[in-house]
């Protein structure tokens, strides 16, 4: 439903007017508008005596002319300053009134209805006006508008059917007359042309009758001949009393004091869109030719229609009753009262109200542009013709935002780009003008909500906000772009100041009784200068981290990252300030360095430099704050408030500065710099130093015996994680390495196991230090005694020197074993770690009988007062019994060995003995027996005759033998000699190979 109340809007002007006064004493009864070129426009006016005129503006003049249009209401009361319409000439139609003007733009012409007759005259009144041979008694006559070819159909494809619709004379008149009857009508026969541009609907009584007007050939504006003819082409019976008509494509809208009805050209049928009620206002019909539909209008009420009589869209509810509606671009306009309205067609709302008359200025005429771009409409009221002319659309938006109607400008513009008539472009200046419009009224987030909508405004447009001129960036400011309705750009600071001068100073003409433009909401909620710097502040930094994602050159993306970082110091957001540094940016860091250091800022310098690949610098920030941090001058920003200990947070604020640094030094390839700071990481994390150190992320390695100079002697585990990365990640095969690999493990390894001895007295405590600061899941021994077995290429006499005094029995077990020392490994596995298992499987490594029977007299005579290990020798004898030698055995058994311990073995051992001799005799004569076979075999196969006649054949080629070379395979097929060489001596003509698989053939051993 539209809405009633007017918007403040100027959407029209007045151009010109004329007074009929002072040339005539009849009034006004029709009225239409013509574009004579773009600089000119003519208005015909039709008065009740029968004359017509015709009244010429000059648009030019007008330009230049025309007042300012903020002061509508002014030129609408008093209008003696505006242009006089010239008088281009006049003609006399008739004694009756002038009821209709149709506009013939491409012709020239004008069809004109008085007294009943059409008539024909050219539009510039030059010559007298021409009576149209056709019926009389005409009310009303309508031009057809078609939207497109597709959607209306060619009446003369009906023609045909004209006469059975058509009186018995007119038929007998195209019989006789070939279409020209005796009064001068013609009836147009579809061979001989096809519709044209001039087809109307007339009606006369209950005749709705469909004519084409049709000229001579070569027609034009130009021709001054009025030579015109009217041919019939359709007539359809109807209803009596129709007062107004439409006719869009194949639909004929007419209106009655009953209702409104539909009828089709092509087939004559009619039907009601809707009833009229008892009381009720004269229907009245619009074309809309913009949209190609009709409106419709009961009472107050208007109704638009499609083609078909459909009701499209919302109504138009207008405040008054009307006298006469017409259309200018997306309005509609009524007069009523001495007053004329403009309603939007799509929202129903009063856009503009122009008053023109009195009241009691009676009946008035609107008419507007039936060709053309649709920019003027004209208003006549009995003695008055007043022009007005559509005032451009940048001058409306213009208007929109001098009055702070934000909202309804950029309706306007979006409604002017969805319809085509602006570019996106324009759109986007649009919304960068209403941002800085809001800016400056101190409405920062709506501000920016428009900056953002704008794809054409340019971040360093906002430069200036942010830092004053002249700074590295002030060339790239664009400059004049915009249509001088705000103050050129100014600080932040500057600009709340400004405004809340504003602010009062507008409070003070208030209270003085000036009307002014500043919001309500200003003087009942005045604004605090600290809260509306920060949302400045906020909102200009949300508009900027929006434009860190657009493609920028690389100037601008500098300004914009810097400035944010400026924006963000301000508000001392630090996360954020770290998050930009430390990520991918642009800031120019000497423009930052300064004023982040004098500011405390050191965590997001220190981010800056390094993601400026300045690690020198940024480590060094590092070093200060874990400094300051263990010292206890600063606190961890990140754990101040969650971690109520003082303690921790130092702790905390330590480790984070050398996790920091660490990350730097991970992919530095200086060595200086990462041994440089080293110690200090060292220090308060040996992960960390230790990831330094082995980090495969810097494109140059480190110089191993650099690295070892510089490790601190206090800190044995980081050398040792480090020369394990060195030989285990990095392939490394210097013996030095490896070696010292060794003596530092051994050294860990021999004060461990003093650490952890019971006579130390403190074992507790120092098994729990070593735990607590080892960076190593497993025991040291463990890590020694894997490496020494893993190893070949340290040197094991070196490490045995370091470990012979002490008692890591099982590692000088594996030296002595490198060394070749059999003896020594075997005594301290059996004898010193009794281990006996893994003493058996040393001597199964040795691999000779004897090293077992070593271990025996071992075992049974182990020295040093020991007494004999008899359970050890038993298990011995057991297990590899059948590897001795029973005699050695008894000789070296000990006659204090109980006898029933080793009984039972002993016989087991001879036994076996016994056992293994006869089973060698038998696997003996079974091979001389399988020998013998063979060399049977081979004997008989060498011995086999074959005879051969005049009739063999080779079984391969099939040649006769004859006198030839034969062979002869052991499948007793039989070849040529040429096929015996391509064949091979391995594979016969039956394709098997003999190689593979071979023939057995039964023997006095073998059989298949």
């Amino acid at each position: 439903m539209a809405k009633a109340e007017p918007r403040s809007r100027i959407v029209i002007e007045p151009l010109a007017q004329f007074d009929l006064s002072n040339h005539s004493r009849s009034s006004v009864r029709s009225l239409a508008i013509s574009r004579e070129s773009d600089s000119t426009a003519v208005f015909h006016v039709g008065t009740k005596s029968g004359t017509v005129l015709a009244l010429i503006a000059d648009l030019n003049k007008a330009t230049t002319s025309a007042p300012a249009a903020t002061s509508e209401l002014d030129f609408s009361r008093n209008t003696s300053f505006l242009q006089k319409l010239s008088l281009l000439g006049s003609v006399s139609v008739s004694n009756s009134p002038v009821d209709s003007i149709l506009v013939l733009g491409d012709v020239g012409k004008l069809l004109l209805l008085s007294d009943g007759s059409l008539f024909l005259v050219d539009s510039a009144l030059s010559q007298s006006a021409k009576r149209l041979s056709f019926s009389k008694g005409i009310s009303l006559v309508t031009r057809r508008l078609r939207s497109n070819e597709s959607e209306s159909s060619n009446l003369l494809g009906t023609v045909n059917s004209f006469s059975e619709h058509s009186s018995t004379g007119q038929r007998l008149m195209q019989k006789l007359g070939g279409g020209v009857r005796a009064n001068g009508l013609k009836i147009k026969e579809p061979e001989l042309q096809s519709e044209g541009n001039y087809v109307f609907a007339i009606v006369i009584g209950k005749r709705l009758i469909l004519a084409e007007l049709v000229f001579g050939h070569g027609a034009s504006r130009s021709d001054k001949e009025i030579n015109g003819s009217l041919v019939i082409l359709k007539e359809i019976q109807c209803v009596d009393g129709i007062v107004t008509m439409v006719w869009l494509n194949d639909s004929i809208i007419v209106g009655t004091v009953n209702g409104y009805s539909l009828i089709s050209c092509v087939t004559g049928q009619s039907g009601v869109i809707f009833s009229l009620p008892d009381v009720s206002r004269p229907p009245r019909l619009k074309l809309l030719q913009k949209e190609l539909k009709v409106l419709l209008l009961v009472d107050n009420v208007g109704i638009i229609v499609d083609a078909q009589g459909q009701p499209v869209g919302g109504s138009l509810v207008f405040r008054h009753g009307l006298d006469s509606v017409g259309e200018i671009s997306s309005y509609v306009v009524i007069v009523t009262g001495g007053k004329m309205e403009l309603y939007h067609k799509k929202s129903g709302t009063c856009i503009q109200t122009l008053p023109f008359g009195g009241e009691g200025i009676g009946p008035c005429i609107v008419a507007s542009e039936e060709e053309g771009g649709g920019e003027f409409v004209a208003v006549a009221t009995a003695t008055k013709v007043i022009c007005y002319q559509k005032l451009p659309s940048e001058e409306q938006i213009k208007d929109l935002l001098r009055k702070k109607n934000y909202n309804e400008a950029i309706s306007l513009v979006e409604e002017l780009e969805y319809e085509g008539e602006i570019s996106k472009d324009f759109l986007a200046f649009v919304h960068a003008q209403v941002g800085f419009l809001l800016l400056f009224d101190l409405r920062f987030e709506e501000a920016v909500d428009h900056f953002l909508l704008s794809e054409t405004m340019q971040p360093s447009e906002i430069f200036p906000f942010i830092m004053r001129d002249p700074n590295r960036w002030s060339l790239l400011v664009p400059r004049n772009r915009y249509w001088g309705l705000h103050p050129p750009p100014a600080p932040l600071e500057d600009v709340v100041d400004d405004g809340l001068m504003t602010i009062q100073r507008a409070s003070f003409l208030r209270k003085a009784g000036v009307e002014t433009i500043v919001d309500n909401d200003l003087f009942l909620n005045p604004p605090n200068r600290a809260d509306l710097l920060e949302s400045a502040i906020k909102n200009i930094s949300r508009y900027l981290e929006a434009c860190r994602e657009k493609d920028l050159v690389q100037p601008v993306r500098e300004g914009v990252d810097t400035l944010l970082m400026y924006l963000y110091r301000a508000l001392n957001c630090v996360d954020d300030m770290e998050r930009l540094a430390s990520s991918t940016n642009w800031c120019v860091v000497e423009e930052l360095e300064q004023i982040l250091e004098g500011s405390g800022h050191l965590r997001t310098l220190a981010f800056l430099y390094a993601s400026k690949g300045m690690s020198s610098k940024a480590v060094a920030i590092w070093r200060i704050l874990a400094r300051n941090y263990s010292s206890g001058l600063w606190k961890d920003p990140a754990l101040e408030n969650s971690v109520q200990d003082g303690g921790a947070n130092v702790v905390s604020g330590k480790e984070i500065a050398a996790a920091e640094a660490s990350k730097i030094l991970e992919e530095s390839s200086d060595q200086d710099l990462v041994l440089q700071h080293l110690g200090w990481i060292a220090d308060i994390s040996q992960v960390l130093a230790v990831n330094v150190l082995t980090s495969d992320r810097r494109e140059i390695q480190l110089s191993p015996d650099e690295v070892i100079t510089a490790i601190d002697p206090h800190k044995v585990e980081i050398l040792q994680r480090y020369l394990q990365w060195l030989i285990e990640d990095q392939d490394c095969s210097d013996t030095q390495f490896h070696t010292l690999y060794a003596l530092s493990l051994a050294k860990s390894a021999i004060e461990a196991f003093e650490s952890e001895n019971p006579d130390s007295g403190n074992k507790e405590s120092k098994s729990l230090a070593i735990m607590t600061d080892s960076i190593f899941q497993s025991p040291v021994r463990e890590r020694l005694q894997i490496f020494l077995q893993s190893s070949d290429l340290y040197d094991p006499e070196e490490v045995l020197d370091m470990v012979e005094g002490s008692e890591l029995w099982l590692e000088k077990a594996i030296l002595y074993r490198k060394l070749g020392q059999e003896t020594l490994v075997l005594q301290i596995l059996a004898l010193k770690l009794e281990d006996s298992e893994a003493a058996e499987q040393y001597c199964a490594e040795i691999g000779r009988p004897d090293a077992y029977m070593q271990l025996l007299e071992m075992y049974l005579d182990p020295q040093d007062g020991k007494d004999p290990m008899f359970t050890a020798a038993v298990r011995l004898l057991h297990n590899h019994g059948e590897s001795l030698d029973p005699l050695q055995v008894l000789e070296k058994l000990s006659p204090d060995m109980p006898l029933q311990l080793a009984s039972e073995t002993l016989l087991r051992m001879l036994r076996a003995r016994v056992h293994h001799h006869r089973q060698g005799q038998i696997v003996h004569s079974l091979s001389r027996a399988v020998d013998i076979d063979a060399r049977l075999s081979r004997l008989e196969e060498r011995s086999r005759n074959v005879q051969i006649n005049d009739e063999s054949l080779c079984d391969s080629c099939h040649a006769r033998l004859g006198t030839k070379l034969f062979a002869m395979y052991p499948d007793d097929t039989i070849v040529c000699y040429k096929c015996y060489r391509r064949q091979g001596e391995s594979v016969s003509v039956s394709g098997r190979n003999f190689k593979e698989d071979a023939l057995i053939k039964p023997g006095w051993l073998v059989s298949r």
